[in-house]
Parts: structure tokens; sequence; C-alpha cells
């Protein structure tokens, strides 16, 4: 960071020779110097260009406009302004707290200035700094010999064998140096919450609206286990959203607890809803309760806010009406929501406190946020235990943390303080709703098919909007007024086949095809249902990105049109098994898959096997100690009906669970094993169309084995 941008020249020599004198001065400090044209030409540096580090000008010529509309991108940025005897300062109280310094013009200053706009640049770049990252970086800077782990010992090392040499060079001299030791007592414990990192803490949970907050590095999955080991005690009862990811299964798995489960809903395209309002009554929790074996009364809830395909809740009115101590957001999806006032009233941070109940909500700050991979954080506000809270949490927290995943924790909430955080999720949520509108006018123009977008019909401005009952573009059957939103961020595209209503078209393009298509050139989808795709517009999502992925789109469809081969559309497909695809057009095998999802009525099958739940013979925890003691068999998942499971089966897509440990599929609920099957049909009849379906194994002749209870009269 050594940019400085200088307003000039200004054609008058005692402007414009101590200016050159300046110039000189600060390339010997080591600033790179820059001139912009006008003030547009420097605001629109300064937008796009991060590593600007203060703005020199003259004050007669742009005065205190200039330090306001710069002070809109970022108000720390020092600002230097050059003055004559004869300039005016009139400047306000409030309009002092800039970061503003004034110059006179004179000759033969230039190396006094110099060194103060070093000075002042040291500020800043300490200012922007959080805590824990500024003492690692001054500790990788001091490089202290240690005699202690890591082993690598700051590189040196990797240095010594050929292969490590290539690891060195490959991440850096400073990322090996930063992985340091618990032993570094100037930076603090994490574990114990003291130094740095408790600064670091107090840092985070200031910039996302907590009252405390725990930074976590291995993930939400972590995060998530941590709060439930805390908050319900061993025989306690929890209410759990049926749309929960696996770590909250695990949860259920390692402590004794019983789950309720809370059912969201779904549309016909297999997108996942909310829980309808009327889960949270406490007469619907009493029926639930007076029917499960072994149920008290909840301790502690766990909701998926917001749902992996963006639909966000309104959390005051879960805050208010759900009847237990403490309400777990697991906001893994949706780290921004403190950051961008269309999010207001819709993450578990948001508020006040909530009288007589503790609100905690996870993130995973990696997600899409700029932190490390397994980045997590977990905020709370509410009167809670600190000390029995920090034993879950040194519980599932390694004693060799991974220094450079904490301190990107701490930047990600950094980047998002002050004006320029407000700008980058803004300009997320710009980026997506202008994706959105040129995917409309493709649609508009082009000439026979082409994709659609699952929004309403008007995304004119940025807002979350709202799924209102009776409004058919979200497809979902009695929706609740003022409970869920669509995050435009959360941006998913739809192939033909299949409205939002269930209709099935004679013919469609599943969206397995197109995802297939686009992975071979270089763009991933977030999610594959089938017919739709999810894409996440991300604060790293920049335009070439989009426009990546808008003609990776248009690309498909000409092909389609053309009804290439298979063996020129989808190289790596054709390779999955070169004999079956040999002669086969793309049109021909995108209708014999939506022939195949025709025949067994995807809509009405996708809706019953979510509609009811298999019968819990047992908690997951007990079901996990019978597979602990070997009283578990392997069997076709075909035979699942009467058995009892001992894992928890997933199916991705959609990437919820079906069927959870020491759950039974019965004739009631066999939707279930049909959805099931109907996904493992898919990929017998068309190669590299296999499901993933987490707890069963495929085998080499194309059948899925599942784990079940052995013999049910050892209970």
């Amino acid at each position: 960071m050594n940019i400085i941008a200088i307003m000039g020249p200004h054609d008058v020599f005692y402007k414009d020779q101590p200016i050159r004198e300046l110039d000189t001065a600060l390339c010997a400090q080591g600033f790179q110097l820059i001139y912009p044209k006008n003030a547009d030409d420097l605001l629109k540096l300064i937008e796009h260009n991060s590593r600007i580090c203060g703005v020199i000008f003259d004050w007669d010529e742009y005065s205190l406009d200039l330090c306001s509309e710069i002070n809109q991108l970022n108000e720390y940025l020092p600002l230097y302004a050059f003055i004559n005897t004869h300039s005016q300062l009139d400047v306000s109280i409030n309009e002092m707290r800039m970061a503003l310094w004034f110059f006179e013009y004179a000759l033969n200053a230039a190396e006094d200035i110099a060194q103060r706009i070093r000075q002042y640049t040291n500020e800043y770049i300490d200012t922007i700094t959080p805590p824990l990252t500024r003492a690692l970086f001054t500790y990788v800077k001091e490089g202290k010999y240690t005699f202690c782990t890591p082993g690598h010992m700051a590189g040196t090392a990797f240095q010594k064998s050929p292969v490590g040499t290539l690891f060195y060079d490959f991440f850096g001299a400073n990322t090996l140096k930063a992985d340091v030791s618990i032993s570094v007592t100037e930076l603090g414990s994490l574990l114990d919450h003291t130094g740095p990192h408790l600064e670091a803490e107090e840092y985070v949970a200031r910039t996302f609206g907590a009252e405390q907050s725990y930074m976590v590095t291995n993930g939400t999955s972590t995060s998530n286990k941590i709060v439930g080991m805390y908050a319900a005690p061993a025989g306690s009862t929890v209410l759990i959203d049926r749309n929960c990811h696996k770590s909250l299964t695990h949860l259920l798995m390692m402590s004794d607890i019983v789950p309720i489960w809370l059912k969201p809903t779904r549309n016909p395209l297999g997108i996942l809803g909310g829980i309808p309002q009327k889960e949270f009554s406490r007469d619907s929790i009493a029926r639930k309760v007076e029917q499960t074996a072994r149920a008290s009364w909840p301790v502690h809830a766990v909701i998926t806010n917001s749902t992996y395909d963006g639909l966000l809740y309104n959390t005051r009115y879960i805050k208010q009406t759900l009847d237990v101590p403490s309400i777990h957001f697991d906001s893994a999806w949706v780290p921004y929501t403190n950051f961008h006032p269309i999010y207001a009233g819709k993450s578990g941070m948001s508020g006040e406190r909530t009288p007589g109940k503790v609100i905690y909500e996870t993130q995973s700050t990696h997600k899409l946020l700029a932190a490390f991979s397994q980045a997590s954080l977990i905020h709370i506000k509410g009167d809670y235990d600190e000390q029995t809270f920090n034993e879950a949490y040194m519980m599932h927290t390694t004693t060799s943390p991974n220094y450079a995943i904490v301190a990107s924790i701490e930047t990600a909430a950094a980047m998002l303080r002050g004006n320029p955080g407000k700008r980058l999720i803004n300009r997320s949520v710009e980026r997506a709703l202008h994706f959105r509108r040129e995917v409309q006018r493709l649609r508009e123009e082009c000439e026979g098919w082409f994709f659609d977008i699952w929004q309403p019909e008007a995304v004119d401005q940025a807002e979350c909007w709202p799924i209102e009952p009776g409004d058919s573009w979200h497809g979902f059957i009695d929706a609740d007024h003022d409970h869920m939103y669509l995050d435009p961020i959360k941006v998913t595209i739809l192939t033909p086949g299949m409205s939002q209503q269930g209709v099935m078209a004679d013919e469609g393009i599943p969206a397995a095809l197109v995802a297939k298509y686009l992975d071979e050139r270089g763009v991933v989808v977030e999610k594959t249902g089938p017919y739709n795709l999810l894409f996440l517009f991300s604060i790293g999502i920049d335009k070439t990105k989009a426009m990546s992925l808008l003609r990776g789109l248009t690309e498909f469809k000409r092909a389609y049109d053309l009804n290439l081969r298979v063996q020129n559309m989808l190289p790596d497909l054709y390779a999955e098994d070169p004999d079956f695809y040999r002669n086969m057009r793309i049109q021909t095998l995108a209708q014999g898959i939506h022939t195949l999802i025709r025949q067994h009525d995807l809509p009405r099958l996708m809706l019953q096997a979510f509609d009811v739940l298999p019968e819990m013979k047992m908690t997951p925890h007990q079901m996990f100690q019978q597979q602990v003691k070997g009283n578990v068999e392997t069997v076709d998942i075909s035979q699942l009906v009467g058995r009892v499971s001992a894992n928890m089966i997933l199916p991705y897509p959609p990437g919820v669970p079906l069927v959870m440990p020491g759950e039974m599929i019965t004739a009631e609920s066999r939707a279930v094993l049909d959805f099931l099957l109907m996904l493992c049909t898919i990929g017998e009849h068309y190669p590299g169309f296999e499901t993933d379906i987490h707890g069963a194994k495929l085998t080499d002749e194309g059948r899925y084995l599942v784990r079940v209870l052995k013999n049910p009269l050892t209970l």
C-alpha cells in the first residue's frame, strides 16, 4: 500500500515547483505517485484501487467538496490539502474529524512534508488494521528465533528439501512465518481469550452488532456443535430445522438430546423454503412434544437462516414467538447481513436483546466474505455463562490454531467497517441486480427459449423480495405474510422443463447438463437442482466473472440449438463412457433425462418426499451408539422400508437430509425412498449423472448401499 494521488499541475510556478520537489521526496520514501486528470478521475481511482493511501490536492481549487466525496468512499483515507497565505479555512468541527492535514506551498520543504506523509500513512495503516492482525504482522517483522512449534520454523525446514522448497515458494515466506505457536505470548491466546485475541473478539463483536463474538478455526460445522453442546444439556429436547446442516445431525449423534423437527416447505422446483409461522406456535410445539418419546419442553431451537437458496426469515417474529430460552440462527451463508439496510430485521444479531432469551448466530466468514476456508464466527446476544461456554468452545477447538485463519476472520470484519465496507456489500448487491436484469433482457430478446430467473417480475431496486401469499413467481403454497424474503445476491437460474407451479413441459433441459457445460468452461455452480442452478454473487464476484457466466449461458443455448454431439459439447462427460455417448447429440441426452423425470412425476414425488417424515425409532445419539457397538448391517437402498437407518441419508441435490440416524421409512413415508430411487435411476441410465448421496455407498456395479440397524430386539 504505497500509492499517493496528486491533483495537478496548476500551471503556476509557486504551486507546481513545491509539488515537483515533493514528488521526488515521496519517491525516495518508497511511494508510487499517480496524477488523476480531474476530480471524477480521482474518485474512480479511489473506488477501484484500494492500495491508494493518500490524496494531495489544492485547497483553493477543490476545498471541502472533494474531501466529502472521498470521505463517502473511505473516511479513513489521509487527505493532504496545500494552501497559501490567502486561503480561506472554513472547516467545521465535524469536518475536522476527517483525516485531513494542511501544508503550505513552500520551496525546500519537501523532505519534511514527505516524512510527515510517511508518518500519517503509517497511522492510516495502523488505523485500518485490526488488533490481532497488527500484532501478527509485527511479530513476523521482528523475525525472532523460536525453539517451539511448529517444526518448520517459519519455513526454514521446508527449504532443506527439494519438495519442501516447492511448497515454500508456492505459499510464500510470510504465510509460513505467520504460522506460529501458541507459546508466542505477545499474541495472546485463542482458547483463553487474552491479549490481541481478546481485542480481536471485541473488535469483531462491535463490527457485527453482537455483545460477544468467538472466532472459530474449523468452520461453522464446529461453531454449530459448540453452541449446541452448551445450550442443550443431555436429556433435554431441542427444536431443529429439518433443513439443517449435517453438522447439526452430528451434534445430535454426539449428544444425548431429543430432536423435535420443524418442517420447512418446498416448492415444485425443489427450492428450499422456510419453516411456516404455524410451526413456531406454542400449540404446534406442544403437540410435537406429546407425540415424541422422551421429549420435554424444548430448551433450545436451531433455525437455518438463510436457506441454501437464499431465503431469509423475519427474525424478529421468530425471536418473539418461539417459547424457548435460547435460539440459534445457523447463518453460515449470510455473514454480511449487518452491513446493508435491505437486511434489517433478517438476521440473528439484528435489533436489541430479546428479553428472557439468548440469541446465537453462527456464520461462515469464509463463504461469502474475504477469509480463509474454515474461518467461522459465533455471535451472542443475551446473558450466558462464559466459563461453561468456553469449556464447550475448547472441547471443539485445537490447541494449535492456524493464526492465519484467525487473522483472516478479523480482517474480513475490518473490511466491512465504515464506508468502504458498506460500499463492498452494496457493490455485491448491485452487481447481482445488474446480472438479473441482463438475464431478463436476453430472455426477452432471444428467439425461441432462454434461461429464466427465479425472482419477481420487477427487480428495479435493491431489496429483499418478500415471499408473499398469492404471488405466483415463487411457487410456494400457503406462504406467510412478512415471513420470508429472497436475498438478491443468491441468483437462481431456471432451465426449461418445469414451471414454478410444477407443471412439466413436453421438452426440457435438466440443469445438470448446463452445470456440466459451465464446469468444463471454468464456471462452477454452487448448487444444481432438477431445473435450477444457484449462483452466489459474493463480494469477490466482479464484472469479469459475471460476464463469463452470462457468456457461458448464451454459448450453451447456441450449442444446444445447433444440437451438437455430446463428444464435442461435453468432452469430460463423453470420457465417462465413450461407447454410450459416441453418436449421441445434446438434445437427445436432454430429452432422455427429462423423459425419465417426467415418468417419475418429479414435482409430486419431491413434495411428498419432504411432506411426511420418516418415523423416529430412536434418537441419532442412540443409533450412533448402536453403530459403534457394531449392531449394524449393510443393505441395498431399495430395502430401506421398515429398516432403521444407521446414518443420515442426504442426496445432493438438494443437499437436505431425507432420513436421519434412527429413523425408519414406513408406508406413509414411502415417497422418501421413491425419491431416492428416482435419483439413482438417472445415474443408472446415463453415465456421469450418478447422484451423490451422503450416507450411501455407490458400488462399482452401480448399487447404492446403506447401513441399517441389525437387530432391533437387542435395544
